[in-house]
């Protein structure tokens, strides 16, 4: 691949940009700029995930009340920023195939 992930974004969404550059033959400037997008935004929901694992979904403030975690709102917009960029994308459609016809395995 021409086009190698930027090196701030985690290993996992390294690994997807590997995997949905090659599959959709993401090589464009526009498209690579939305893919980088939308992995930031996947890494941001991560690291909201993994505060929330860690505290619970809800906290205790200094008055002794319960509220929400305050990241389940950054988690929530995260995942949106990310599933816009990939409707952007047009990822919806069916990857790049080297021929015609149903995929493998498919009857």
């Amino acid at each position: 691949m021409k086009n190698s992930a930027p090196e701030h974004l985690s290993d996992e969404a390294r690994a997807w940009w590997g995997k949905l550059a090659d599959e959709y033959g993401i090589d464009d400037e526009a498209g690579l700029l939305l893919l980088q997008t939308a992995l930031e935004a996947f890494d941001r929901m991560r690291q909201c995930q993994a505060a929330i694992a860690r505290d619970g979904v809800s906290i205790v403030d200094r008055f002794e009340q319960i509220k929400p975690h305050p990241l389940l709102n950054g988690e929530r917009d995260s995942r949106s920023q990310m599933l816009a960029a990939l409707k952007a994308m047009n990822l919806d459609l069916e990857p790049l195939r080297d021929g015609p016809g149903r995929p493998p395995g498919i009857a």
